[in-house]
């Protein structure tokens, strides 16, 4: 019954655009919250609401204990496997797993790709973000960040910076042969969520408790997740056997770069890299990183998308046109790193 079950489900991952393709073959599907903390909140004011519009006055009392900084997880796991570890596909910052599970213009994204490969295949919404819920009152002091409509086209180097976005999208200005789906970006927008500064920590706990709830495994992670990837993986180095990240925004100053020296490392970047300062500096950080690892002994490979021929790549390279291709660039690695089976 089950495994009927989850053929009929997995008929449901197809998108309109791959509905040609054959249904995907899995042997179990699921989800999971895991990580986080308990909090106890005290002091404050009892107060009378409404909870129902016309409905009676209810007492609201905040004093009480919470579970907060926990993440969610959702995983695929195919028919016939060929990579040898499940791969975790972690998010940017402002983002969800929706990041990897289909483009905003429909088309089939990389979760269903790698599935279609013979990976397992983990999708993870970050303590914060999406279906992992928020913290509850008076957990986290700071006030989050929110996103203009403005700011992932320029800061995701779709247009060529400052007053390339328009409102009136006949009117937005592109970088030469940029491959977004521009004519989704306002689908893409519906899935950018609030972020906080000051939860790093409490991100970075709740993936070392995914690792260490499925791991030994391989991680892909995507911009402000590189940052949290390249933490979590120091504090397991056994149990993360490689990681691909996709233009990762870390900071200046390397953590711990020894403790994964046994690691193959994948950097990958996409086109344009050169005219934003802000992905420059972020380059020019892991690049640092990269260098301690291959100090201390290690493998790391840098992809230069443009390089391979392969141009036009936004930030957001597993939504862009082209976004087979660099995912077939990354599957060759893991299989000429013995991580897959040809």
């Amino acid at each position: 019954m089950r495994q009927s079950l989850i053929a009929a489900l997995a008929l449901g991952l197809l998108t309109a655009s791959a509905a040609a393709q054959q249904p995907l073959a899995l042997r179990d599907m699921g989800s999971f919250h895991v990580g986080g903390r308990k909090v106890a909140i005290t002091g404050q004011p009892v107060k009378e609401i409404q909870r129902v519009p016309g409905g009676p006055m209810s007492k609201l009392d905040l004093n009480g204990t919470y579970h907060v900084e926990h993440m969610y997880a959702q995983y695929f796991l195919v028919q016939n496997r060929k990579g040898k570890f499940p791969i975790l596909m972690w998010h940017g910052g402002g983002l969800t797993g929706a990041t990897y599970e289909t483009t905003p213009d429909g088309r089939e994204g990389w979760r269903d790709m790698m599935i279609r490969r013979g990976w397992d295949v983990y999708i993870t919404d970050a303590t914060e973000r999406g279906r992992a819920g928020f913290a509850g009152p008076m957990v986290w002091k700071d006030d989050p960040i929110f996103l203009t409509e403005v700011d992932p086209w320029q800061r995701f180097r779709i247009g060529p910076g400052a007053g390339s976005f328009d409102p009136d999208p006949a009117k937005r200005k592109l970088l030469p042969g940029n491959q977004f789906p521009i004519e989704a970006y306002d689908n893409f927008l519906k899935q950018i969520v609030p972020r906080w500064l000051s939860t790093d920590k409490a991100i970075v706990d709740a993936y070392v408790a995914l690792i260490d709830k499925v791991c030994p495994c391989v991680i892909l992670a995507h911009s402000q997740g590189g940052h949290f990837a390249f933490r979590a993986a120091e504090q397991r180095p056994d149990k993360v056997k490689a990681m691909v990240s996709v233009e990762p925004a870390i900071g200046g100053g390397a953590s711990n770069p020894k403790a994964v020296k046994d690691m193959p490392l994948l950097l990958v970047y996409g086109d344009y890299i050169d005219q934003d300062p802000r992905w420059v500096a972020y380059r020019k950080a892991a690049l640092a990183y990269a260098d301690a690892m291959r100090a201390a002994g290690g493998k790391v490979d840098v992809v230069g998308l443009p390089e391979q021929g392969i141009k036009g790549n936004s930030h957001m390279l597993m939504m862009d046109k082209n976004n087979r291709a660099v995912l077939d660039v990354i599957a060759k690695w893991l299989t000429d790193n013995g991580l897959a089976e040809n």
